[in-house]
């Protein structure tokens, strides 16, 4: 392809440094091919090889298997006349074919690290088929639990996101010298605030909203060297998010200093039309070029417009090199041209290989939540002589792999009977019966279900949401179970057996009436392909659950929306009746954030702050404190620290976590568990929206959730500090 060259161009050499590579490609490049780098489409079709051989297609998704990529990877690097080759993205949010709990899941674990890991086995799987760029991590803050997206993020806090944020871009990057994927954090901004928790729909917040709650996470993926970042759907102040040039320019290039590309969501570019900010498609990619979106998704409005934009003078040629660029400068940056192709024979071995399901389970375990356990029902004993389990999910294959499960194969899933089947004893004699439909309204199998559980001595009844009742396009008006599944659950309930309930779902649900009744509740979200064993080794103890919410559940949808770090109000709720509270229903959460009970006991004591007194904005505050294990099993903690600053130029939320730590304990070990605040960290926007300290009292709460607190005290800043 290169036969005419006389000399090696530079721009593959991998000697020379990247941005030199860059010009050097850049300056041979036709402005049609420029275009073409930023266009990208879906699947793969005698088409796209022609727009490919032209040099008019810069990128593919939904592209499946080594072969696959490889084959069309050969198009380009040894059919076109630069040779450039395609980067290929996915959703790869929770696993490639290895599936791991959703990223609410994740977020469940408190635990980076595990979810570092995840991130790198799903991006290590990937990779090794050609899939180079995943459109993950979702980092979006979700505080309204209808908006069925919630599933694929880290719940209600801006700082628990932030951590899992820079877990996930760590984990799926890595330095980019092995099986690696370009991490893409979306969705670029504050689509968690959809009014009414409607997916697609409109979001109006303040800047202060906005800087303190929705672009934390960002600002996170970004330090942490995400290497591209996906505009979103919804429009933003009346501005949609994929033509905003004060999120996408102001903030994340010139704030942040971000160097990477930004991707539209599928056909945003081309739905700023319905937005009603375009009126054509030359318009819209005029906006959202000029606004810093680099390439097009499946919209195909930048091949249609781009060329006769620069033609009218509307869009200069230097603006779409500067987008060329970007998009060029991560494809050396992955080394896509030294090695655009894999090896078949490696990702057959690596793909689901033992070690990566291994970690699949560990993770799973993570990341349930023992929401209720009274009477220490569980863990049950593995001798038991009778078990019934009961319910639509007790043995289904889809819905343990959750929304935007990938690759995920039904048959890899080892369901919740089969889990618990492989860890009772030969003896324990086990029922099933499905009870209903998850969604139906028969009650026909209840017969079964309760004839099941009158005649065993336990009854474990699986309920929850269907894999496609969350994700994208799965917003629910209500939050109860669906379907006549509470209905079961009381059948059940009324028999007398003992009874426990297990959640799988990828939102919080409004469970009043089980949270009142069922001694014994096991949030297990969608778990993965090892939801069975990860669930039964929490039933039977081989694992004490330390799981915890990264989000509030809600009594009812009525309460929406419902989140930890709110105001105080003029009137903080109380007694009287002229206070901020519901006259039906407490104006208290069902389980709180950061809840999550375990089969031990912990013991918080010797808070120690220092210094108690901040005089220099260079000091740190020291937070010291004692754990201990005072029951008599092993188990993990998640020691969480909160600050409230009561007094301040503006109104403050009642707490803010600032820091948490699992910490594993065996029965009787004690450990000191520190953290450090910053004064950064205690940093808010004041009236005039110029980030601060002020000078005042701090408080300090730890404790094992934001309800649970289990140690207070207090420090001062003697200074006001200002931050650029």
């Amino acid at each position: 392809m290169h036969a005419s060259e006389n000399v090696r161009p530079v721009y593959l050499d991998p000697s020379q440094p990247i941005d030199k590579r860059v010009e050097d490609l850049l300056g041979r490049m036709t402005i049609e091919e420029k275009i073409g780098q930023l266009c990208q489409y879906s699947g793969f079709t005698s088409e796209y090889e022609r727009m490919i051989i032209e040099g008019r297609i810069g990128s593919l998704l939904n592209v499946f298997g080594a072969k696959e990529t490889n084959r069309i990877q050969k198009i380009a690097v040894e059919k076109t006349r630069l040779g450039i080759p395609l980067i290929f993205g996915l959703d790869v949010l929770h696993g490639y074919k290895t599936i791991f709990p959703i990223p609410l899941g994740l977020a469940s674990t408190w635990d980076p690290d595990a979810v570092k890991k995840a991130a790198s086995i799903s991006a290590a799987e990937a990779a090794a088929e050609g899939i180079r760029w995943t459109f993950a991590p979702m980092v979006d803050i979700a505080r309204d639990p209808r908006w069925g997206r919630i599933a694929e993020g880290a719940g209600e806090d801006p700082y628990l996101g932030s951590v899992m944020a820079k877990a996930l871009v760590e984990g799926f990057q890595g330095d980019f010298s092995g099986l690696n994927v370009v991490a893409c954090p979306k969705h670029y901004v504050a689509y968690g605030g959809a009014e009414g928790g409607r997916d697609y729909n409109t979001v109006d917040i303040s800047e202060r909203t906005l800087r303190e709650v929705y672009l934390p996470p960002f600002k996170a993926a970004v330090e942490a060297g995400a290497g591209t970042v996906m505009s979103a759907f919804n429009d933003l102040n009346g501005i949609p998010a994929s033509a905003n040039p004060f999120t996408l320019r102001t903030i994340l290039r010139g704030e942040w200093g971000f160097e990477g590309f930004v991707v539209s969501d599928w056909n945003a570019i081309g739905e700023l039309i319905n937005h009603g900010v375009a009126g054509d498609i030359f318009e819209a990619a005029e906006k959202a070029l000029k606004a810093g979106v680099d390439m097009d998704m499946q919209g195909d409005v930048y091949r249609r417009a781009l060329l006769q934009l620069v033609k009218d003078g509307r869009v200069s040629e230097d603006m779409i090199n500067e987008a060329v660029r970007r998009i060029l400068k991560i494809k050396f940056k992955i080394g896509l041209f030294e090695h655009p192709y894999v090896d078949v024979e490696y990702a057959k071995r690596i793909v689901k290989c033992k070690e990566h399901v291994e970690a699949a389970l560990e993770i799973a375990r993570k990341s349930i939540v023992l929401l209720k356990n009274d009477g220490a029902v569980l863990p049950l004993s593995k001798n038991i002589e009778s078990i019934a389990v009961i319910g639509p999910l007790a043995d289904d294959r889809e819905a343990p792999l959750g929304p935007w499960s990938c690759l995920g194969d039904p048959r890899d899933i080892v369901t919740v009977l089969e889990g618990i089947k492989s860890r009772v004893s030969s003896e324990t004699r086990i029922l099933y019966a499905k009870g209903c439909d998850v969604d139906g309204l028969s009650t026909e199998g209840f017969k079964e279900a309760v004839e099941a559980a009158k005649k065993c001595k336990v009854a474990i009844v699986v309920v929850g949401e269907s894999r496609d009742m969350s994700g994208e396009a799965a917003c629910r008006a209500f939050l109860n179970l669906p379907g006549v599944q509470e209905e079961l659950v009381k059948a059940v309930y009324e028999t007398g057996v003992t009874t426990v309930e297990v959640l799988m779902n990828g939102r919080p649900l409004s469970i009043q009436w089980s949270a009142d009744h069922i001694p014994a509740i096991v949030e297990a979200w969608f778990p993965g392909i090892q939801a069975g064993y990860a669930i039964a080794d929490i039933l039977f103890g081989n694992y004490n659950p330390g799981g915890k919410l990264p989000v509030t559940f809600p009594r009812t949808v009525g309460q929406v929306p419902i989140y930890y770090n709110h105001k105080n109000t003029g009137r903080p709720p109380s007694s009287d009746r002229w206070t901020s509270k519901y006259l039906d229903i407490p104006y208290t959460p069902l389980f709180p954030f950061g809840h999550g009970l375990s089969y031990t006991k912990f013991e918080y004591s010797e808070l120690d702050i220092s210094p108690r007194e901040v005089t220099s904005p260079k000091d740190a505050i020291k937070i010291k404190l004692k754990v201990k294990n005072v029951g008599h099993l092993e188990g993990d903690e998640i020691v969480q620290l909160y600050i409230n600053d009561p007094v301040a130029s503006v109104t403050r939320p009642v707490k803010e976590l600032k820091g948490f730590k699992r910490i594993t304990l065996k029965p009787g070990e004690e450990r000191i568990v520190e953290f450090t605040l910053t004064l950064e960290m205690l940093s808010f926007l004041n009236h005039e929206m110029k980030r601060v300290v002020e000078p005042g009292l701090f408080k300090v709460m730890v404790g094992s959730s934001s309800e649970d607190i289990r140690l207070t005290g207090t420090f001062t800043v003697k200074n006001l500090v200002e931050f650029p």
